[in-house]
């Protein structure tokens, strides 16, 4: 496989070619066709050319791409309120001759349909869902048609831009030469620096900060911390240790570890291994969890708890950043539950960390989990519940709100049967 960075090309105002390399942290592909535009360029072209899958390169003024974002935004909208279908012409080929590409920039919701066993009220919710993941699809695919110049610093060579060579260095690391991104992840990126550098209190620490790397999901679901934290440990967790599967920023390895257990917090992506390792070092806890690259378990070894917060949602991920909510047919769901009875000492309890909302959605049904916890030789010890937390759950607003207000995030109890 090559090393080469994927290239963006286009045409300058004499009609010489261009190219310089494409960068896209959520693994977006860079647009088949780009054209230069700057200050003289109004939204309403703007938003013709981006529907169509044309990259925008901006060359004016930086605070008028910002104005121009929102104006294809408030575009958007309005056409998802009259109920039209924003596309490109380029995924709309693509589907035309064998169907969706994985270079496609949308979201794959063609398969996104409610479980056989979903009531009347769920199969009208389920498909709530997948229209609203549509609209989300076809925003992201848009906006993220206007594009930035970036110089090899990581700075911007726009009238009256910001500097933002410390977040892309932070983001992206040092690279060789001038690139092009979109405007829309630039903000995400300066977003991520800001956070990261504030933190995030979670009061199972006692009010200490988890400080998110960008793209490493952010612990701002607190109640589910909070179970980690407050259920009952199994004995055997004092003497073999625990597992924290999926580690993430490393918050849930951190509250085992302050209640007195050795942890060892794996995660298959190298951006999540770097920001747990930061967290555990900043709380002073590096030397109780040792953090390893695997998937899913530590290889050749038992413990005595094994705590997993999987994907809740079994639907197409439209970025790495998703991957932590959104999990195609549940496979980090079931290869844990899978694989765990193997993994579990004599009195070893495995922890699932999942919402309901799958549930309520029509996605998942109940009788399916079960299916799949009893066909793991596995059996329910106990559960946990706490109800939401976030201001969705409240929004009357929301075309998902019956779900999300119904929605229990639980701990699963889970030993060998």
């Amino acid at each position: 496989m090559s090393d080469t960075p994927p290239q963006v090309h286009w045409r300058d105002d004499d009609g010489q070619p261009q190219q310089a390399g494409w960068r896209s942290l959520a693994g977006h592909p860079p647009p088949a066709t780009v054209v230069v535009a700057d200050d003289t360029l109004n939204a309403d072209k703007a938003y013709q050319l981006a529907r169509q899958g044309t990259g925008l390169l901006w060359r004016g003024d930086y605070q008028n791409a910002r104005h121009l974002m929102q104006a294809l935004g408030r575009r958007l909208e309005a056409a998802a309120l009259a109920g039209l279908r924003v596309g490109t012409g380029a995924s709309t080929q693509r589907r035309s001759s064998g169907g969706p590409s994985a270079q496609d920039l949308h979201v794959d919701v063609t398969a996104l349909a409610a479980h056989p066993q979903a009531t009347p009220a769920q199969q009208a919710l389920a498909q709530a869902f997948a229209a609203q993941r549509r609209q989300q699809a076809a925003r992201t695919r848009v906006l993220g048609q206007l594009l930035l110049p970036f110089n090899a610093d990581h700075g911007l060579p726009l009238r009256r831009a910001p500097d933002v060579r410390s977040a892309g260095l932070q983001a992206h690391g040092v690279v060789g030469e001038h690139y092009v991104a979109s405007l829309r992840e630039l903000l995400g990126l300066v977003g991520a620096f800001e956070w990261r550098k504030k933190g995030v209190p979670i009061a199972a620490l006692g009010g200490a900060s988890i400080h998110p790397h960008h793209g490493v999901f952010s612990p701002v679901r607190g109640e589910y911390v909070d179970l980690v934290a407050q259920t009952a440990l199994p004995a055997a967790a004092l003497t073999h240790g625990a597992w924290d599967i999926g580690c993430g920023t490393g918050v849930l390895a951190a509250v085992l570890a302050q209640r007195g257990l050795r942890v060892v917090a794996t995660d298959m992506a190298p951006a999540a291994l770097a920001c747990a390792a930061d967290n555990l070092r900043r709380l002073s806890l590096a030397r109780k969890v040792s953090v390893q690259q695997a998937d899913l378990f530590p290889a050749g070894q038992q413990t005595g708890l094994a705590v997993c917060n999987p994907p809740w949602v079994p639907a197409p991920a439209s970025s790495t950043l998703e991957a932590a909510v959104y999990d195609p047919d549940s496979r980090m769901l079931r290869g844990f539950l899978a694989g765990l009875a193997a993994r579990l000492v004599p009195g070893g309890e495995g922890w699932l960390i999942l919402s309901d909302l799958a549930e309520h959605l029509g996605l998942r049904p109940r009788a399916q989990l079960l299916g799949w916890i009893a066909d793991a030789g596995l059996k329910v010890l106990g559960r946990h519940d706490t109800r939401p937390r976030h201001a969705r759950a409240a929004d009357a607003s929301d075309p998902l709100f019956t779900a999300r207000a119904a929605e229990l995030t639980s701990l699963w109890r889970l030993g060998v049967a």
